[in-house]
């Protein structure tokens, strides 16, 4: 079984000249579902004017990536041992280093949640423990990729 996910980029020169590299970095992604997002190259790597403040850069949309669907997963899991979740946030941060080529990349995200439940069946601490590594386990963007992702103050297995 396999499944097809799109998006497409778009970016326009808008005449501005090219070959001194001051052209913009801003552009589009759309999804299927309808909906545009400005996006642009991070301020700390290009800075504006030629990036945009006001835009969603790659290696923010990765982490946002990488956290959601941790969550998504987390959810799927606490309501299949039926435990009732009223909210979950998250402060994922992102930490780009040199890889063993000296190229920069993503290599650890650091999740961050906070989870309130109701009801009559509260999770202990060791078992939303263990609720975070079966979402990291059954997580298809942990699968993925190579970076390491950790949710604090969870110990690993």
């Amino acid at each position: 079984m396999s499944h097809e996910y799109t998006a497409t980029v778009r970016w326009s020169r808008d005449g501005a000249t090219f070959s001194d590299n001051r052209y913009s970095r801003g552009h589009y992604w759309s999804f299927d579902c309808g909906i545009e997002v400005l996006a642009s190259a991070s301020p700390s790597v290009v800075a504006p004017p030629l990036s945009r403040e006001d835009a969603v850069d790659p290696e923010e949309a990765f982490v946002a990536t990488v956290s959601s669907c941790h969550m998504l997963t987390f959810l799927w899991v606490a309501a299949k041992k039926r435990f009732v979740v009223d909210s979950y946030k998250d402060h994922a941060l992102g930490i780009m280093t040199p890889n063993e080529k000296g190229k920069l990349f993503v290599s650890k995200v650091t999740l961050n949640p906070v989870i309130e439940f109701s009801g009559d069946k509260i999770p202990t601490s060791e078992q939303i423990a263990e609720m975070h590594h079966l979402a990291h386990e059954e997580c298809y963007i942990a699968n993925s990729v190579r970076t390491e992702i950790v949710v604090a103050g969870v110990p690993s297995h």
